[in-house]
């Protein structure tokens, strides 16, 4: 993004030593070299330089065709200055005019003004054509804007024109070397020549700001996309703020191209203070560096720096020399303090960081460049050689083209970011598909260690349906017969979800397995389950309920943290307990009940009970004890259809009226997602 400064000033290039002059036009015809010019074998558009006579104060009669101006002392906008003329003064008002001859058949002629200081009218034989800003009380107008000025044809039959220019020089100007009219500032040709010629100017000295303005808008809503589906990157949010901020300059500036204001609208500028926060804040998130109090304090004293430059700006008191407190900081901050730490970002071994150094350091180095200038400039006798030596590391021209370094520099660094983006985007992309690889291991391995084929014992039916919140979950259980007899039933959940989760998983069946060949008692089951989490889980824990069902319809119940099951719809009371996981010495008590026939123990994890609407509402515990009477899968749909949040098991262990002492294989979809 373009100097914010260079945006602001009221003359755009001159008062921040950007195009304060052209170098050496030899973009169209050849300036006359005497008073007055000679158009009489006018072919092309020419920039008015020379010929022009100059005069302090402030007369209307100065833009009157017959007035004697024989007096006034001889200017050449190319190699003069008003400095020369006015060795001792700093005249607020200074008029400038200009004969041209013309000849006889000449028609459709025309003036393109742009750039010109804050406040000026042009006339034409004495009539006012065009003008910007207030003379007194003095309020300056925006600079950027193109003015193309048709001369009457019934002012061309005299053979002569009288151009008068009136215009207000004030202390900014003055602190300049080459004060007041520059050569580019107005151009003389036919109609035709001259709209061309103005679309040349606009696109050509334009032309890098137009991309660096398309690059960084694209950039600002890329980077905002991106901070959406990313929110733990807080760089992608930095950058978003660090492009926004020139957004109202930017959109002010496309304004200004056909338009003219008061400077003062130039107030939205006041947003770049936050510049040197937003940028440093940037790059130091893409590097992963913390920025401590020192640099803290340093960003604020910058910011505020600039902001007090910009209300000088807008209130006309700042001097040229003031622009030292815009690039001072600036060159400090890019050429020394944000190398430093992206040059120990380089050697942590982060290679790619190496594209962010370059740009940031041609930036830095243009603006340290402009302070040298800008410094040497307050000594005597290098006032001139330093503004000519800025002049040059500003900008250069070629043609109707500006390059601006500055701007070169931005695109570079918007490239650079937007490559390191790409280069992460992409390191990210294989990296899912790593993990993305693990998780689909895993979720197969939790298929195998979840039981697909429920071993049943006699006079009884077992439903369960597991449908995990993502591709592995946290939920697990086992039925294991011990007996044609007796069967043991574990449900559990693991705090978490994802791979962490499934992985815990994995080590409680497997422990539930190898306990339940020598302890058949639930209350010993989960004080074992607890040993064996301790020490194992890295300060996880889990909720576990462990079950003993025998032929007879005797049912031995302990729990640790679980959900207590439902009993023909009704909520089993059972004693608490802490999850297994959390304390080494946790006892756990069994309650014993009878299934009667026909009777239904429905268990669940607690995925049904915190299923969630879009509205925020809960399923609760009293829709889970009215549905808990359905088949499993009724559960799991109703769990689903409200609004599925967690993993989700519901087991249902039913005693059948009719006994019928025989082994059941079930293999249902119960043990799979449903």
């Amino acid at each position: 993004m373009i100097s914010p400064v260079y945006r602001a000033n009221p003359q755009r290039g001159p008062q921040i030593c950007a195009l304060i002059v052209c170098i050496s036009l030899t973009c169209w015809a050849p300036r006359a070299q005497s008073q007055g010019f000679d158009a009489t074998t006018l072919r092309q558009p020419i920039d008015l330089a020379a010929g022009w006579l100059v005069h302090a104060g402030d007369d209307p009669a100065y833009a009157r065709p017959d007035f004697n101006d024989s007096k006034w002392a001889p200017f050449n906008a190319d190699t003069g200055s008003l400095h020369t003329i006015f060795p001792n003064s700093s005249p607020e008002v200074v008029w400038y005019r200009l004969h041209i001859k013309l000849a006889p058949d000449e028609h459709d002629l025309s003036l393109h003004t742009t750039a010109m200081p804050g406040a000026f009218e042009v006339y034409v034989n004495g009539v006012r054509l065009a003008g910007a800003g207030r003379f007194s009380p003095y309020v300056p107008y925006d600079a950027s804007g193109q003015f193309l000025i048709p001369i009457p044809d019934r002012q061309l039959t005299s053979g002569s024109l009288l151009v008068a220019l009136r215009i207000h020089i004030d202390r900014i100007q003055w602190s300049l070397p080459q004060p007041g009219y520059q050569s580019y500032n107005l151009t003389f040709g036919q109609m035709e020549g001259m709209r061309e010629h103005m679309w040349y100017w606009i696109v050509g000295s334009k032309a890098l700001e137009w991309v660096d303005d398309l690059i960084t808008v694209g950039m600002m809503f890329g980077a905002l996309l991106l901070y959406s589906t990313q929110r733990n990157r807080p760089e992608y949010l930095w950058l978003f703020l660090w492009t926004a901020i020139g957004v109202p300059s930017t959109l002010l500036w496309l304004y200004s191209l056909r338009h003219t204001f008061p400077l003062r609208w130039h107030i939205v500028d006041v947003l770049y203070g936050l510049l040197p926060y937003l940028m440093a804040k940037t790059y130091c998130a893409f590097v992963g560096h913390r920025i401590g109090w020192k640099l803290n304090y340093f960003l604020i004293v910058a910011g505020l720096a600039q902001v007090y430059l910009y209300w000088k700006v807008l209130f006309g008191v700042r001097s040229f020399n003031d622009n030292l407190i815009y690039f001072a900081p600036i060159a400090l901050l890019e050429l020394v303090i944000l190398p430093w730490i992206l040059i120990a970002d380089i050697r942590r071994g982060h290679r790619e960081t190496a594209f962010l150094l370059l740009p940031l350091m041609l930036s830095g180095l243009w603006a340290a460049g402009l302070a040298i200038a800008i410094a040497l400039m307050q000594v005597p006798g290098l006032r001139d050689p330093a503004f000519h030596f800025a002049q040059h590391w500003e900008a250069a021209r070629f043609g109707s083209f500006f390059v601006i370094y500055s701007v070169v520099a931005d695109i570079l660094s918007m490239f650079s970011l937007a490559l390191i983006i790409l280069i992460r985007s992409n390191r990210m992309s294989r990296q899912q598909a790593v993990l993305e690889s693990e998780i689909a291991n895993a979720r197969e391995v939790q298929q195998v260690i979840l039981p697909q084929a429920i071993e049943s014992i006699s006079g009884f039916h077992i439903e369960c349906i597991y449908e995990p919140a993502r591709e592995v979950g946290g939920d697990f259980f086992q039925i294991v017969p011990v007996s044609n007899e007796r069967l043991i039933l574990v449900i559990g959940d693991v705090a978490g979800k994802g791979l962490p989760a499934a992985m815990l998983v994995s080590v409680l069946v497997g422990a539930i397995r190898s306990i339940a060949d020598f302890r058949n008692s639930p209350d010993e089951i989960l004080a074992h389950l607890n040993q064996h989490m301790m020490g194992r889980t890295n300060g996880g824990f889990s909720t576990a309920l462990a079950a003993l069902f025998t032929a007879d319809g005797s049912v031995s119940i302990a729990n640790a943290g679980h959900l207590p099951p439902y009993l023909d719809g009704r909520e089993v009371e059972l004693p608490g307990a802490l999850p297994l996981g959390i304390d080494r010495g946790a006892i756990y008590e069994a309650t014993k009940l009878q299934l009667e026939l026909g009777s239904r123990l429905t268990f669940y994890s607690d995925g049904v009970i915190e299923a969630q609407d879009k509205s925020g509402q809960l399923f609760g515990f009293e829709r889970g004890r009215e549905v808990s009477i359905r088949p499993a899968n009724a559960i799991v749909e109703a769990a689903k259809a409200f609004g599925q949040m967690d993993d989700i098991t519901v087991i249902t262990v039913e005693r059948l009226a009719v006994e019928e002492r025989r082994k059941v294989v079930q293999t249902t979809p119960a043990c799979a997602p449903a």
